[in-house]
């Protein structure tokens, strides 16, 4: 797609973390080149793997950062409960990771099991997890292993931080649960179709009118690209593998004039 063409798509789809924001601070020019496409009439989307917050968290974060634009913000969280509905019924549900997942999988019907019942699990929902511990992840594992399935919010390795320092992600764990249990995860985020799909709906919009701006080849512009959306790779390090995005920018001030607002 050539890069003049982002001037007349009709709305764009962020990923969050890496990309709009490190850790608690903005990216350079982000807060400017959202607003300037909210004063184009551009529709804005939104979307974070994060599996310890919902949107609304994310939402009030971003409005707490001067995002005034945010107001369709989308996370696995909102559907995890649902997906596990959906494809194994009222479910018994081992979670591994935040108090808000435990949280969101109740609030979907589901009995939350506790680690030391973990054999009376039939689901096993694995997120990020800063408790973890050896004891934790063997429990996961086990349950996995005995025909539990293995849900997760995301598969991504790292969780991007201040500095350009990373935690390990969602994906560091859930890859040493399946690896141990002999089992494949079921990916409910990024870059599974749900939360690009949802996010179109939000802004009502078909997916050919809409970009994916994100700075995961694999989480961002493969899944975007697999719903039929443009897509976009923010690469300020100037790192960006060939022929995966449709458009490669370096920085906000860069994307905001291929879009025909800076």
């Amino acid at each position: 797609m050539p890069p003049q063409s982002l001037s007349t798509l009709r709305g764009f789809v962020f990923d969050l973390d890496g990309c709009v924001w490190s850790g608690n601070a903005l990216n350079p020019g982000a807060g400017d080149a959202l607003a300037a496409l909210g004063r184009a009439g551009r529709g804005l989307a939104f979307v974070s793997n994060n599996s310890r917050a919902t949107g609304a968290d994310l939402r009030a974060r971003l409005q707490g950062l001067g995002v005034g634009v945010a107001h369709h913000v989308l996370t696995p969280l909102e559907i995890i409960g649902v997906v596990i509905r959906e494809r194994f019924g009222p479910s018994r549900v081992l979670v591994i990771g935040a108090p808000e997942l435990a949280a969101v999988v109740a609030a979907a019907g589901h009995e939350v099991v506790d680690v030391k019942d973990y054999r009376k699990a039939s689901v096993v929902a694995v997120g990020n997890d800063f408790d973890l511990s050896y004891e934790r992840l063997t429990i996961a594992a086990r349950a996995a292993a005995s025909g539990a399935p293995l849900v997760t919010p995301n598969v991504d390795p790292r969780l991007p931080i201040e500095g350009g320092d990373f935690l390990p992600g969602c994906g560091a764990i859930i890859a040493a649960v399946a690896a141990a249990a002999g089992v494949r995860p079921i990916v409910v985020g990024k870059p599974e179709p749900p939360l690009f799909r949802i996010a179109l709906e939000r802004l009502g919009l078909p997916s050919a009118a809409a970009a994916m701006v994100g700075d995961s080849v694999l989480s961002d512009i493969r899944g975007a690209r697999a719903v039929g959306m443009q897509t976009v790779l923010y690469a300020p390090d100037g790192n960006a593998p060939t022929g995966e995005a449709d458009v490669v920018v370096g920085s906000f001030a860069e994307l905001a004039r291929l879009a025909g607002v800076g």
